[in-house]
């Protein structure tokens, strides 16, 4: 595989109104003013030696500053977001307080060309979502994720 890759796990509960995902609004000046496509999946980049679980339980723990639940993991495969890179994803049934995240952070340059450097919140906000919700919520190109954690997860009958 060439190219950039990412891999994350998108938690998810059955919560009185249905099936819930956790996701995190992106941080850094880029993402503070979007709301809608502006949140994912807890994920990052990992080197082609690293396997894409390992980088997936490593990115969930840097990213939110919490372990992995306890939990097997349901592979729900890869897709390739606009910029090419291609994300590899794995579900997980748990439930998770946002209240106790602590996000990890990256540097940039800000503003640009400024020659100065910020440190911002890798997720600058965690929340669990209905499906529908999280839909006009999460990246577009991450869309297909809950897609396929809704086949996977039987709906309750009405």
């Amino acid at each position: 595989m060439s190219g950039r890759q990412s891999a994350g796990i998108l938690l998810y509960r059955k919560g009185s109104g249905g099936l819930e995902v956790l996701l995190g609004h992106m941080g850094g000046p880029f993402w503070a003013r979007r709301d809608a496509g502006g949140w994912t999946l807890p994920k990052g980049e990992y080197d082609p030696g690293e396997e894409a679980e390992a980088a997936a339980r490593r990115e969930f723990r840097e990213e939110l500053g919490l372990p992995v639940p306890s939990g097997e993991l349901t592979a729900l495969g890869s897709i390739r977001q606009s910029g090419g890179k291609v994300v590899t994803a794995w579900a997980l049934q748990a439930d998770l307080d946002p209240a106790l995240v602590v996000p990890g952070t990256f540097s940039m340059e800000w503003p640009r060309g400024s020659g100065r450097f910020q440190d911002f919140p890798e997720l600058d906000r965690v929340a669990w979502f209905g499906i529908d919700q999280a839909r006009e919520k999460i990246l577009a190109s991450q869309q297909p994720f809950l897609d396929r954690l809704a086949e996977l997860v039987p709906r309750p009958p009405r």
